[in-house]
């Protein structure tokens, strides 16, 4: 590589690493016809998320205390078919790609073994300034963990 900086980047196999989360679908989550309402999904998502870092050691507010911060800077999801109320789904959330300064996270969402969406989310580590940084060994060393 003439002149560009080489890339960290560590891709792992889908769902093979995850950590799920099971709940049930609530009534203010959904719209009259009961079908819950698609900006919930990424709520879902952040639960996922969360429980995968708690699951991983990973400490937000502690990295958050250090300075480090991973904002999402995309977010998609693709739906199948509705979620109800009261249904009770697992969103499996896993790690497909990371590099030096992002974290890339898949999402499966199913009622029972009906997967029902998908969705990733790509997110950036910055300072309090917003500056992007690297991923400090430790932390990257949790996000990869197998």
């Amino acid at each position: 590589m003439t002149g560009a900086r080489r890339k960290e980047q560590k891709r792992l196999e889908p769902n093979t690493q995850g950590v799920s989360l099971t709940l049930r679908v609530r009534y203010f989550e959904t719209d009259q016809m009961q079908v819950a309402h698609h900006a919930h999904y990424f709520v879902w998502f952040e639960a996922a998320r969360s429980e995968f870092c708690r699951v991983r050691g990973i400490d937000y507010a502690a990295m958050e205390r250090a300075g480090y911060f991973l904002p999402i800077v995309e977010a998609r999801c693709r739906y199948r078919t509705p979620a109800r109320y009261d249904d009770e789904i697992t969103i499996r959330a896993h790690v497909t790609e990371r590099t030096r300064r992002t974290l890339k996270m898949g999402y499966i969402v199913l009622r029972g073994d009906a997967q029902i969406a998908e969705g990733e989310t790509i997110q950036m580590l910055v300072d309090r300034d917003g500056k992007p940084r690297s991923f400090p060994p430790e932390i990257a060393a949790r996000f990869d963990a197998s």
